[in-house]
C-alpha cells in the first residue's frame, strides 16, 4: 500500500485535529530520499506559513528524529530515512507545542524569549504559557510496533472506510472489521511512518 493510499484512510483520524488547529495551514511537507540523507525541500515555506524562524523548526525536526541535518535557508536535510508522514508528524507536534494557543486553539501568537525563558503569548486571547524543552520522540519511552507482530488495540474511532481507530504512542492504527468501542488483538502488517494497519487475530 502506497502512502498516498494510507493518508486517505487516514484523514478521518486527522480531521478532528485540523479542527482543533482551526485557521492553522501549512504546505505539506515534500522529502526526497537521497542515499543515507532524507531531504525536505519545502521547510522554509513551512516555517513561512507557521510564522516561525526556519532554523528553530528545523532545530525541533532534528531533536524529534534524534538525528543530525543541515539547513540552507530554504531546503533542510537530515541524516537516515524518514517518510513524509514523518515530516508531518513532527511538524504538527512543533506547531502544539511552538505555535498553537494552549487556551484557545489559535495559532495567532508569538514566540518571545523573556527573563530568559520562551513564552508563547497569544494576541487573539491574551493567554500567554512558557515553552518546554522537549526531548525527542524517538528516545522517549513510547510504544514502537513492528510489522507482523500483535497487539491489543483499543478502537476509540471510525475511519471513512469503516476501519476501527487507535492511537497508540506516535501511531494512528487502522484495524480492518474492527468498530469504535472494541479492545481487539490485531496483527500489524505495514507501517507507514505514524500510520499502521492491522487485522484482527
Amino acid at each position: 500500500m502506497n502512502y498516498e493510499a494510507s493518508l486517505d484512510r487516514a484523514m478521518d483520524a486527522t480531521d478532528s485535529r485540523a479542527t482543533e488547529d482551526k485557521r492553522l495551514r501549512f504546505p505539506d511537507p515534500v522529502g526526497e530520499t537521497d542515499g543515507a540523507f532524507t531531504r525536505l525541500t519545502n521547510l522554509g515555506d513551512i516555517a513561512d506559513a507557521l510564522s516561525r524562524d526556519a532554523e528553530h523548526l528545523h532545530s525541533a525536526i532534528q531533536r524529534q528524529f534524534a538525528t543530525n541535518g543541515q539547513f540552507d535557508g530554504q531546503r533542510a536535510r537530515y541524516n537516515g530515512s524518514f517518510s513524509v508522514a514523518d515530516f508531518d508528524s513532527a511538524i504538527r507536534e512543533y506547531a502544539d507545542e511552538f505555535v498553537i494557543c494552549s487556551e484557545c486553539g489559535l495559532p495567532d501568537t508569538v514566540l518571545r524569549t523573556e527573563d530568559g525563558v520562551q513564552m508563547l503569548r497569544c494576541e487573539a486571547c491574551g493567554a500567554f504559557r512558557p515553552v518546554q524543552k522537549r526531548t525527542s520522540s524517538r528516545s522517549r519511552n513510547t510504544p514502537t510496533l513492528e510489522e507482523g507482530k500483535t497487539y491489543e488495540f483499543e478502537i476509540t474511532g471510525t475511519g471513512r472506510k469503516g476501519d476501527g481507530v487507535a492511537e497508540v504512542g506516535k501511531y494512528t492504527v487502522f484495524v480492518s472489521g474492527a468498530q469504535e468501542g472494541q479492545t481487539v488483538n490485531a496483527s500489524v502488517y505495514n507501517i507507514s511512518g505514524s500510520l499502521a494497519f492491522a487485522r484482527p487475530v
